[in-house]
């Protein structure tokens, strides 16, 4: 069976965000899927670092399959879920910023 891009775009793979110290003294947010080779993303806010990692995680399995690389799929697939992230779950991650529930900076 082949699998296609949208496939691999429905796989829930884990999203683990940290605060980290730049040089400048500044703060930022980097958002990472672990599961995915060099699939990360900095902003200052939470909300736009993963807006970013989101676009870099379509970028790292877009590559992966056009050099002919496996993808890694630790987890099935979610049905109807290969959208990079819509506005339901965007929405979802603004709202846990606003209810204090993470910190946007």
């Amino acid at each position: 069976m082949t699998m296609d891009l949208d496939y691999y775009l429905a796989v829930p793979y884990v999203l683990a965000m940290e605060s980290v110290e730049h040089e400048d003294g500044d703060w930022y947010r980097r958002a990472e899927y672990p599961e995915l080779p060099n699939c990360s993303a900095e902003a200052y806010s939470a909300v736009e670092a993963i807006e970013k990692l989101e676009e870099q995680r379509v970028r790292c399995i877009q590559g992966l399959l056009e050099r002919g690389e496996p993808v890694p799929v630790p987890r099935p697939p979610l049905r109807n879920a290969g959208e990079p992230l819509n506005q339901d779950r965007l929405g979802f991650a603004k709202w846990l910023v606003n209810e204090g529930r993470i910190t946007d900076r």
